[in-house]
């Protein structure tokens, strides 16, 4: 590795720490760093092709960003992400590529729509950000951030078509595109699927959790490469290994849970600073190398795309939005003239394995989530660009059939897009959240619904749990060791009840195995219950999540005293 990258990585590093501790958005101060740092003659200004920077940097931070998704949310809100992660890619790859070809004729239509297609899917990783820091609803967020997972899909395949039209200098054929693409999303799936199946039969059976972290790594790495060589979409394998791990992942050694979350945590940080501080360290020297000829007209022209794909989002985004309203009210239309042309009896569907869907829950699967215009506006505002069309750039530029001069007009355009974007959007959606104030209290009291309801639940569970316990306790031990059964049992209650940090006595031998299985299986039930609640669809992932950490923190809690208590004599 050229030692300058080395330097480099550190230096974002440390402008991305400064910014987190001053509570900063981290990939905005660390390109705006890099870009005046650019211009200091002793910072070091490394080249990396463009195929090797999306390899080693786009399938670790897919992954990472699929284990955090909801996948039920995901697909509740998959009419929304769909329109966003293919159609606005779709419309923006056209809109750009005519406009270029209108302005620089010398791009070529070929040439102009690749143009198109890199800079086309926005990266959600600062919207992302901001979003979270400032509270944006969980309905926008998963809407930003399923776009993320799939738009870049739609771009590569996009890029991959319009690419090969350079090369070879044939037609384009729109049936063509569809298949390929849709070969690139069943390839990809089912890549993805494998690799997820394996990843969760390896958590499932192994209890070390440094073997799962490192073979997690990996998959994302192999999972990508081998889509990719069989033709389908390394984005679309990553992604959908990632939601299927993390849907699962409640499921595993809590262990693995623990060590998993801050390792993607500092994975995801490192990559991040790097990337942001390659695009601004870029941006000089690829304007540099154009020829005095060719300076205004291709400064003209990225103003213009750069004013083209922040108009095109906006005006795509909110007649997306009415569109799905309309249809959802048709589906619901059609299904009450179904359901009243029936029996009268409440509809449920029978579903394997698990509990009926009520009439309410259809319903809702039916009903498409509805955003406000100041959701919208959200959405429409939070379209920075990022490592795709940094890395797609760099490697159109090495494209050998293609004009020089159209070279350096794609990666000079792509690098203002990319850096305009994440300056003038980036830096004015905090603001624009503020003042739309895009909160949603009912969000917060539904989530603090569903947490009394399921701590209730899981209370009653443990409770169901501790009485056969109980009995089975006496059968064992006997009726004269009842008292030391009630008094832990009581102490399980206390501390779920009180969310207090009790010291657990185990000091006497005989039992102590008893009492720590015990106390294992009171969190297990609970578990189960929380897993079962989630799959009914009467408790969000996210809520899910925050329950089964506290509870993996009590495990850990047990398993450290156990492990520091002194072994007691014969």
């Amino acid at each position: 590795m050229d030692a300058s990258i080395f330097f480099v990585i550190v230096g974002a590093v440390a402008v991305a720490a400064v910014a987190r501790w001053r509570g900063w958005p981290a990939p905005l101060l660390v390109t705006v760093v890099a870009l005046a740092a650019a211009f200091l003659p002793f910072v070091p200004n490394p080249s990396i092709d463009g195929h090797v920077l999306l390899n080693l940097v786009l399938p670790p931070l897919l992954y990472s960003a699929a284990l955090d998704v909801s996948f039920i949310s995901f697909t509740r809100a998959m009419p929304q992400i769909r329109r966003l992660g293919i159609g606005l890619v779709v419309v923006t790859t056209v809109v750009v590529g005519l406009v270029a070809w209108w302005l620089l004729p010398e791009l070529t239509l070929p040439g102009a729509l690749l143009l198109g297609a890199i800079v086309a899917p926005p990266d959600a990783v600062s919207a992302a950000a901001i979003g979270r820091k400032l509270g944006l609803p969980r309905r926008v967020m998963t809407v930003l951030s399923g776009e993320s997972l799939i738009n870049d899909a739609t771009s590569l395949t996009l890029y991959r078509v319009f690419a090969a039209t350079v090369v070879t200098g044939a037609a384009f054929n729109f049936w063509a595109t569809i298949w390929q693409f849709l070969l690139a999303v069943i390839v990809g799936v089912l890549i993805g699927l494998v690799f997820g199946l394996f990843m969760h039969q390896l958590r499932m059976r192994s209890d070390d959790a440094v073997i799962n972290g490192t073979v997690g790594l990996l998959a994302p790495f192999g999972a990508y490469a081998i889509a990719e060589q069989l033709g389908g979409s390394g984005v679309i394998a990553v992604v959908a290994m990632g939601l299927y791990v993390g849907f699962n992942a409640p499921r595993t050694s809590y262990t693995t849970r623990q060590q998993e979350a801050p390792l993607w945590l500092s994975a995801d940080f490192l990559l991040e600073s790097f990337v942001f501080a390659y695009i601004g360290l870029q941006l000089p020297r690829v304007v540099a190398d154009l020829s005095d000829g060719e300076v205004w007209p291709v400064i003209g022209l990225s103003a213009v795309v750069l004013l083209v794909v922040l108009v095109v989002r906006p005006l795509f985004v909110y007649p997306a939005s009415a569109w799905g309203q309309w249809w959802t009210r048709m589906r619901l239309r059609k299904w009450e003239r179904m359901k009243n042309g029936g029996s009268g009896v409440p509809v449920t569907v029978e579903r394997r394995g698990r509990r009926a869907l009520t009439e309410e829950q259809l319903r809702q699967r039916l009903t498409e989530t509805k955003l406000s215009w100041r959701d919208n506006a959200v959405i429409s505002w939070a379209g920075m660009r990022g490592v795709v069309t940094l890395a797609t750039a760099l490697a159109a530029a090495d494209i050998a059939q293609m004009d020089a001069q159209a070279a350096h007009a794609i990666v000079v355009v792509a690098f203002v897009v990319t850096v305009g974007t994440l300056l003038l959007q980036g830096l004015t959606l905090p603001w624009l959240i503020r003042v739309l104030r895009v909160v949603d209290d009912r969000e917060e009291q539904e989530d603090a619904r569903q947490l009394a309801a399921v701590r209730e639940r899981s209370r009653e569970a443990g409770k169901a749990y501790l009485r056969d316990m109980r009995k089975q306790w006496a059968q064992e031990q006997g009726e004269d060791q009842l008292a030391a059964f009630d008094a832990f049992a009581k102490r399980l209650i206390r501390v779920e009840s009180d969310s207090e940090t009790t010291q657990i006595d185990l000091r006497p031998r005989p039992t102590q195995d008893q009492f720590m299985a015990m106390a294992k299986g009171w969190l297990a039930v609970r578990r189960r219950l929380l897993l079962d609640e989630r799959d009914a669809g009467n408790l969000s992932e996210e809520v899910m999540h925050e329950l089964i950490t506290a509870m993996d923190a009590e495990e850990l809690a047990l398993d450290t005293r156990a492990a520091t208590r002194p072994q007691s004599r014969a």
